[in-house]
């Protein structure tokens, strides 16, 4: 047996380079989702996660408008799920995108929100290296055409990313149990650390057939400094959950407790989620929790957008493809990690 030593985000640091940006409104942070369809340009590297505590019709509208984009979830049914998208069409004039699975009413769910005006579609699976999504790959582009983008996954190898994007994904979701209310890792002993997993398709993609299948970093960014790293590393966009929980855009009430206000956030895979979506309990991969009620999202966005132009800052780099280009990485020590914190609260 023959093990490797993979890297998560707090293990590494991109080095300050020299820097001639005398402003940081010099700095594009937006970037390219490509597909046969079209190419649409986002001012936003960030992409709201398909979960029923994050995506609905006030985070589609919100995300749109900021220059990002929302993945309306499906867990629901489709006549609940193209309500929702329908209002996010008709409030943001969006571009509305939406997740399916890879097997039951997948397709029938795919051709009703078609018709809706959905032209971007995520095959939203835990396990996305598997044969029900190349199969659904398939039907999917042999029933929607050449007029869909297609993003597929969650996976966690190079060998994954090329099979989806070989069986035709626009896009891939690279990660897999690095969320921060997922246990993935914890109950079925697989997974690897998403940076490390990013950095595995960059391979892939430098120069080779599949330089225009869009990495989407998925799981495990705590903050605008990991976002930076992700794409430093290769990725295109980076899908938010925790980062986006508990704003006023995010499905539920606020609670108000002794503590202050809280919101419910929860993972697809919680026993929670389950029961709510389905009646029923399978693979228990994720759990149910509350977070800190913080307000509107455009607020949250703005503070991860400057952070993210900072951190291209260092770099001397005035946009994301320019960053990929120049970045110096760094691996630290435990004890980097340590004085690369605010730990002044340590002593």
């Amino acid at each position: 047996m023959q093990a490797k030593q993979a890297l998560s985000y707090d293990d590494i640091l991109l080095a300050p380079q020299y820097s001639n940006i005398k402003s940081r409104s010099e700095i594009n942070i937006g970037s390219l989702l490509a597909g046969p369809y079209a190419t649409t340009q986002f001012a936003l590297p960030i992409i709201a996660s398909p979960m029923d505590t994050i995506s609905e019709t006030a985070m589609g509208i919100t995300m749109w408008e900021q220059g990002g984009f929302a993945v309306i979830h499906r867990y629901n049914s489709i006549e609940e799920q193209i309500a929702l998208v329908d209002r996010v069409i008709v409030g943001a004039n969006a571009n509305a995108a939406a997740a399916i699975g890879a097997s039951g009413d997948y397709l029938d769910r795919a051709k009703a929100l078609y018709d809706t005006g959905v032209r971007i579609f995520c095959i939203d699976v835990a396990h996305g290296h598997h044969l029900h999504v190349k199969n659904a790959l398939y039907e999917l582009r042999r029933t929607l055409g050449e007029n869909a983008h297609l993003m597929a996954g969650n996976v966690a190898t190079l060998e994954g990313f090329v099979d989806l994007a070989t069986w035709g994904a626009n896009s891939v979701r690279v990660g897999i149990g690095g969320g921060s209310i997922c246990s993935t890792r914890i109950q079925t002993g697989h997974g690897i650390p998403t940076l490390e997993s990013i950095i595995a398709t960059r391979i892939a993609k430098d120069g080779g057939r599949f330089a225009n299948v869009k990495v989407v970093a998925d799981g495990g960014a705590k903050s605008s400094g990991d976002i930076v790293k992700a794409l430093a590393c290769g990725a295109d966009f980076i899908m938010a959950g925790s980062l986006l929980a508990g704003t006023d855009e995010c499905p539920g009430e606020v609670l108000e407790t002794k503590k202050g206000k809280f919101k419910t956030y929860r993972g697809m895979a919680s026993k929670d989620a389950q029961i709510n979506w389905r009646g029923k309990t399978a693979s228990l991969e994720g759990i149910s929790t509350v977070v800190p009620y913080r307000g509107p999202v455009a607020g949250v966005l703005a503070e991860l957008a400057r952070g993210i132009r900072s951190g291209l800052s260092y770099s001397g780099a005035r946009s994301i493809q320019e960053l990929q280009k120049k970045a110096q990485f760094i691996i630290q020590s435990s004890s980097g990690q340590t004085e690369s914190s605010t730990h002044i609260l340590n002593r």
